[in-house]
């Protein structure tokens, strides 16, 4: 199958959004242990949402969160992308990279294979200086993808989005910057 990928690694194709992404994607969001750094599990509808707020970042910035596929089978993996931080921070606006993985393809290396390639889109094909990660201080796993591809940690900060007396309030802060 000849599948034109807007970028690649070693075993995973980076893709627009398809139609048929929607079922494993809502299964996925839907999953307690994938959602446990969240504050909720999503709804299908909240789900068919998220594509169509990545979907429009895309068409806004030219560039966002990709639907991620294993190339050997191409099969529907989660995501892995870039996004523009619209919350109020003090890193508002900066290049955020993030990802979520389907669970059955969790400890493959895939997150931080993924979130390598998008650095490297970011930085020599988007010609960012530097781009951001973070997640809940309770997400070990994450943060230490985050410490794997090379970012360091800048802070701890209290996400705003996220009640105040919830556990995962409290989030790390990392970045990675041109050289």
């Amino acid at each position: 199958m000849n599948i034109d990928y807007i970028v690649e690694s070693q075993r995973l194709g980076f893709r627009r959004w398809k139609e048929s992404d929607k079922i494993p994607f809502a299964a996925m969001n839907a999953d307690p242990e994938v959602m446990k750094y969240f504050p909720n599990v999503l709804t299908r509808e909240e789900s068919d949402a998220l594509i169509d707020r990545f979907e429009k970042h895309f068409d806004e910035k030219g560039y966002g969160i990709w639907a991620v596929e294993r190339k050997e089978d191409q099969a529907f993996i989660g995501f892995i992308g870039l996004l523009e931080v619209g919350f109020d921070v003090d890193f508002k606006g900066a290049t955020e990279i993030g990802w979520r993985l389907d669970r059955s393809f969790w400890k493959n290396g895939y997150a931080a294979e993924g979130a390598e390639a998008c650095l490297k889109y970011a930085f020599e094909v988007l010609k960012k200086n530097e781009v951001y990660s973070f997640t809940a201080v309770l997400n070990e796993p994450s943060e230490a993808v985050m410490r794997r591809i090379g970012m360091e940690k800048v802070k701890e900060f209290d996400h705003p989005k996220i009640a105040v007396e919830s556990p995962l309030r409290r989030h790390v802060l990392y970045r990675s910057s041109l050289k």
